[in-house]
């Protein structure tokens, strides 16, 4: 154990099933870190709590010091920060491991085991191996997806469950989805670029340039338009949206050479493309969607149905969170695991997410924050799910985006909390 500014943190590593349908089989190693606050004179009294991390893809939270929501959390929960299976201190799934696995065929099998399903029987695992009667969770985004798994699966394991952000449709495909994210996309655009429309005249300039002059990032990688676009990741937040425009207004430097693209805003566009900490979102990210039918690339085919956001475009509009085959072409980091990410959209036989009958029988205390112009997690899908599931509780706000943690998460979770019927 750990003690540092005002938390005790404790380290777990658990052995579990990499099927949970054959529990005998073959193992892999999950983490996770306790949290605690010192104000705590015994722990061993505290409900827990499981956060649920965003994604899919991305590791748990690593605090230097208790604050937002986990301060607020810690004041009643004992908190469990779980790297979901592949990311984080977890057993990784990336291209420096999956070909342990064997061929592209065989990576692409070994990932199937890698969605909600399983990281809520990883979750189950944990929490008898740790004694625990009873646990609420707290999922962000991705972790309201797995929520919404956990509530189909195991709700006799649940005390209460929040959720920011993280109402997936019960039933809506891939294409679906993308067709709701693209249309919420197409409207923050107009929003953003109506507080700041010098930054349109130079996003016109940045798509002319590149038509014309070669451009590489900070790591040699040549820049593409979509790689530009792929800046639209700042518009789904409150907390940075206004910071995309300090890096348009660096964007163009004078040269001997004429007008190039600096080297700061190169370096955030590099930022914003990496997926190095982060395969498994490019990987992974269309599956979650998936129930019984193959993705099909379903960002990429969506897209002939908005113009406005092809890089063909004369200015392009900003994407989101949207994969492309391209990605997988042009990204030194992606690009071993091109034929795997293929195999995967092409994968039909996954298996149901959520089991409609059950969420619509829940008795277990469900609160939920839906952002009226979330980008990433169509509002009105979301609404169809709230409707569907007994007794869930929304709070829903147009004062936050999909960042509302990270704007006011204290005051967020202790919402939401006390929806569920108890309080910080």
């Amino acid at each position: 154990m750990s003690t540092f500014r005002g938390m005790d943190t404790t380290e777990h590593y658990f052995k579990v099933p990499l099927d949970h349908a054959k529990p005998a089989g073959e193992a892999i190693t999950v983490f996770a870190r306790e949290i605690v606050s010192t104000e705590h004179e015994d722990p061993s009294t505290l409900p827990w709590l499981l956060f649920l991390q965003g994604g899919p893809g991305g590791k748990s939270p690593r605090p230097g010091s208790l604050s937002g929501w986990m301060a607020e959390a810690a004041k009643t929960f004992r908190i469990l920060l779980l790297d979901q299976r592949g990311t984080g201190l977890s057993q990784p799934a990336n291209r420096q491991t999956l070909p342990l696995r064997g061929d592209a065929a065989a990576q692409a099998a070994y990932l199937t085991h890698f969605r909600a399903d399983s990281i809520v029987r990883d979750a189950e695992a944990i929490r008898r191996a740790l004694g625990i009667e009873k646990w609420s969770t707290f999922g962000q985004s991705y972790g309201g997806f797995c929520t919404l798994t956990y509530l189909s699966i195991a709700p006799q394991a649940l005390e209460r469950c929040l959720v920011t952000g993280g109402l997936a449709s019960l039933t809506a495909d891939a294409a679906t989805v993308y067709r709701a994210t693209y249309a919420r996309m197409a409207e923050r655009n107009e929003e953003y670029f109506s507080w700041y429309p010098q930054d349109r005249d130079v996003l016109a300039r940045i798509a002319k340039h590149l038509r014309g002059t070669a451009e590489h990032l900070p790591n040699g990688r040549p820049l593409t338009m979509a790689m530009v676009q792929m800046l639209g990741q700042f518009l789904g937040g409150n907390a940075r949206v206004h910071l995309l425009h300090h890096v348009f207004e660096g964007a163009l430097v004078h040269t001997p050479g004429g007008d190039r693209l600096s080297d700061a805003f190169l370096a955030e566009v590099q930022n914003q493309a990496d997926r190095t900490t982060n395969p498994l979102y490019a990987l992974m990210h269309e599956s979650i969607y998936a129930q019984g039918a193959a993705t099909a690339w379903a960002a990429e085919s969506v897209l002939e149905e908005f113009p406005a956001f092809s890089p063909a475009a004369e200015v392009p509009l900003l994407t989101g969170e949207m994969v492309y085959r391209w990605y997988f072409e042009s990204d030194p980091v992606l690009r071993p695991l091109e034929e795997t990410a293929r195999i995967l959209s092409e994968h039909e036989d996954w298996a149901p997410l959520y089991d409609p009958e059950v969420l619509a029988r829940n008795t277990v205390p469900v609160a939920a924050a839906v952002y009226t112009d979330d980008v990433y997690v169509d509002r009105d899908l979301s609404m169809e799910t709230a409707r569907a599931v007994a007794g869930l509780k929304v709070w829903e706000t147009a004062d936050f985006h999909h960042d509302g943690i990270s704007d006011d998460g204290a005051m967020i979770f202790a919402k939401l909390l006390e929806m569920t019927g108890a309080s910080a």
